[in-house]
């Protein structure tokens, strides 16, 4: 017979109890029975568990929909309006401004490059956004935009990773899997963390990105493809039925009942989950991933075209999983890098190709989740790992293609649904876009907001390794949540 649910969460709670010192387990056990919680909570978990999230918010979100635009879309064409800008454009960047920087490909004293595509006003606020993004801009009333992110990292990779691990190198549990650590899933048959990339490439941190790191392995991002069978292995090997499978996953689970109980490692039961899930996700997966089942009305908002690989499908794919109860959803969109070194690198190119692939789906996925009352309970998050310069970088001495270098001192995040203000615009950056002028949100402010936001409490949920109380925020209660950017 197969293990339960319920008897699995118990016996890895059990487990991971005996592995930790008394300390440990009192200092670790409060923060949401986090381990115990597979797929879902024990109600006796989750009573001890809501007890012990101090400051938990009266109506958190329930999911939460990460779109990474994997290279970092320029924020001078397309959220963070600068006229005084605009003025200098190609006249040489003041020096006080530069004194002292490193850039990643920037050399010498470079020239100023004004917004390449104009901005205009959108919504009852009068939000000043890109013509570029005519569909994200028509949910201008929607939107929460913080134009004073900041991180300390100007290459891809540990950028990508300090933005959803909390650490700028390898080995971090990323953010989903934190959530799903510490509320565990909506939805037995579906794992709780779903991951989607689209754009022909990988993001530069890889895998790494929604890896469980310390955590149990069974909250780790689960990578849907986008052609072919949604997740390898989910369907039964040829010649294989359902009873077959069932009766040799039985006797597998027996054999990794017994090594559990002579070594007692949590993880052996973790493995028993992850089998169990995977024969579980065998009904669910394939239902809730067939977006022909949609109204061709909604395919055409989205622009989406089963059977295909796009943006547009993950955008789609990500409102029915957080429909069906998954709990974090992260769609990875390779390609805004937009440095100006050819022509196929250009922003009149390049740019205008990615808001035309990103736009749409966007504004539709929002109008969606919107009509369905469910943007009320889901975060939406849009933003790349930091900004790019207000100088062009000509990075071959030429200005016959228009791209802008990495920039870590202030880039641009829009947050909508889940409580966040709408219509609202957060901190400011100076005349030319290059520092945050006031009200910085530095990347651990903003995971700390997005935990609170979900009703975590960032300082508390943590996971004993290492000899350390592991954080996404880190091991400094410096972060601090900002509430303003919460109605």
């Amino acid at each position: 017979m197969p293990l339960s649910n319920s008897t699995l969460q118990q016996e890895l709670f059990h487990a991971s109890a005996r592995l930790q010192t008394r300390r440990h387990f009192m200092q670790t056990c409060g923060m949401g029975l986090g381990v115990a919680a597979l797929s879902q909570f024990e109600e006796q978990a989750t009573a001890s568990a809501g007890d012990a999230i101090a400051g938990r918010r009266e109506r958190p979100a329930k999911s939460i929909i990460y779109l990474h635009m994997a290279g970092s879309p320029p924020q001078h064409e397309l959220f963070d309006y600068k006229p005084e800008l605009a003025k200098h454009h190609l006249e040489p960047c003041p020096d006080e401004l530069i004194e002292g920087k490193t850039f990643a490909f920037i050399k010498g004293k470079p020239k100023l490059l004004g917004p390449v595509f104009p901005f205009r006003k959108y919504g009852n606020s009068g939000m000043m956004l890109g013509e570029k993004i005519p569909h994200i801009g028509s949910h201008a009333d929607e939107l929460c935009l913080i134009r004073s992110m900041h991180t300390d990292q100007f290459n891809h990779a540990p950028a990508q990773l300090l933005l959803h691990t909390g650490t700028s190198q390898f080995g971090g549990a990323s953010m989903g899997s934190w959530a799903t650590y510490g509320l565990g899933s909506e939805n037995e048959n579906l794992p709780g963390f779903m991951v989607m990339v689209s754009g022909g490439k990988m993001p530069s941190a890889g895998k790494s990105l929604w890896g469980g790191g310390f955590l149990p392995s069974v909250f780790q991002g689960v990578q849907c493809r986008g052609e072919g069978d949604p997740i390898l292995y989910v369907n039964n090997p040829k010649g294989m039925s359902s009873d077959l499978r069932r009766a040799s996953l039985d006797a597998l689970n027996e054999l990794n009942r017994r090594e559990y109980e002579t070594f007692q490692d949590p993880e052996t039961l973790t493995r028993i989950e992850q089998y169990e899930l995977a024969f579980r996700m065998q009904t669910a997966v394939p239902d809730v991933m067939d977006i022909s089942r949609e109204p061709q009305h909604t395919l055409d908002a989205y622009g989406a075209q089963p059977g295909a690989a796009s943006f547009a499908n993950n955008c789609l794919l990500a409102r029915r999983l957080v429909e069906q109860g998954v709990r974090f959803v992260q769609l990875f969109d390779w390609g805004w890098d937009i440095h100006g070194t050819a022509a196929y690198d250009d922003m009149h190119t390049q740019l205008v190709t990615k808001c035309n692939e990103a736009d749409k789906p966007i504004g539709a996925l929002l109008t969606d989740l919107k009509q369905r009352g469910l943007l009320d309970d889901t975060l939406v998050i849009f933003g790349g790992e930091f900004g790019r310069t207000p100088m062009v970088e000509a990075r071959n001495g030429t200005l016959k293609f228009l791209g802008r270098d990495h920039h870590p001192d202030c880039f641009s995040v829009w947050v909508a649904g889940g409580g966040f203000k709408g219509g609202h615009v957060h901190g400011s950056t100076d005349e030319l876009g290059f520092k945050v002028a006031e009200n910085g949100v530095d990347v651990k402010d903003f995971q700390a907001t997005i935990l609170h936001a979900m009703g975590l409490d960032p300082y508390r949920l943590s996971f004993a390794s290492q000899g350390l109380n592991q954080r996404l925020i880190g091991p400094a209660n410096t972060p601090k949540i900002v509430s303003s950017l919460l109605s």
